[in-house]
């Protein structure tokens, strides 16, 4: 199967970015599954219910989150009845949402795990022990797995990516906004990238507007940061796994910018 994974989604930029590439890379790439991580898309912090919609217009299968999930009060309405959606599944028991689920489309199967990292981010339950709960309650449901390892340390995500390998069909790394260079099919068969990037203003920092990110640099004083609406950059990427033993052949990395996209 192909899985299309497309990184952190800024603010309306990054929706923007998704709703032009999104039809065009279904057309060319033909993906089975299509997966957004969605937890910066409502102005930079958190999910709406009513955008939730829009993704999945547009293409989406199904939505990740990160440590942004609760930062729309939105959230809290719909999370727990929808399927389609999960949240790090390392937050405590009895947080709303689910952290696992199971996408079923003309045959095929795919797990989809969200986890959060510690390092530099708030402490949640260790993210590798709640790995190997959620890959034992999975069972042979599935032997396609994709992990969105939503983390701030590199080498917590490089960490992570040998920790699966051979357990999970795929795993890549969200939250830092950066698109990483290191994609490769790691020995037993695990595809992996230690950060996807964003879609978002590729004038911002890390999808924000840029002066008040400098502000807080120079004075170390708060700042209100507001999700930059210049012109976008669409960051994803593109996996095949095997559908009998869940080993991943190819990861390909997909990268453009607005005054580089072309209607076709």
């Amino acid at each position: 199967m192909k899985v299309l994974f497309i990184g952190d989604v800024v603010g309306s930029a990054g929706r923007e970015a998704v709703r032009r590439m999104l039809p065009a890379l279904k057309q060319k790439h033909q993906p089975d599954f299509v997966l957004v991580n969605a937890e910066n898309a409502a102005g930079g912090k958190g999910l709406t219910e009513a955008l939730a919609r829009d993704f999945y217009s547009w293409g989406a299968d199904g939505l990740t989150m990160g440590n942004h999930t609760w930062d729309n009060k939105d959230i809290f309405q719909f999370i727990d009845s929808e399927s389609r959606l999960v949240r790090p599944a390392n937050f405590p028991p009895g947080t709303p949402g689910q952290g696992m689920m199971v996408l079923k489309k003309r045959g095929k199967s795919l797990a989809v795990i969200n986890v959060q990292g510690r390092t530099f981010l708030p402490p949640l339950d260790c993210p590798f022990r709640t790995m190997d709960a959620l890959l034992e309650q999975l069972g042979t449901e599935t032997r396609c797995v994709f992990v969105d390892f939503h983390a701030e340390a590199t080498s917590e995500k490089i960490a992570m990516g040998w920790y699966l390998d051979g357990r999970a069909s795929v795993v890549v790394g969200t939250h830092t906004h950066v698109q990483t260079h290191d994609e490769r099919v790691l020995p037993g068969g695990t595809a992996y990238v230690t950060d996807v990037g964003m879609c978002g203003s590729h004038e911002g920092v890390l999808g924000m507007e840029r002066e008040a990110v400098m502000h807080r640099f120079l004075t170390g004083l708060p700042a209100r940061f507001t999700a930059d609406e210049g012109p976008w950059q669409f960051h994803a990427v593109l996996t095949e796994i095997d559908d009998a033993t869940g080993r991943a052949g190819s990861i390909q990395l997909i990268r453009k910018r607005e005054d580089e996209f072309i209607y076709e």
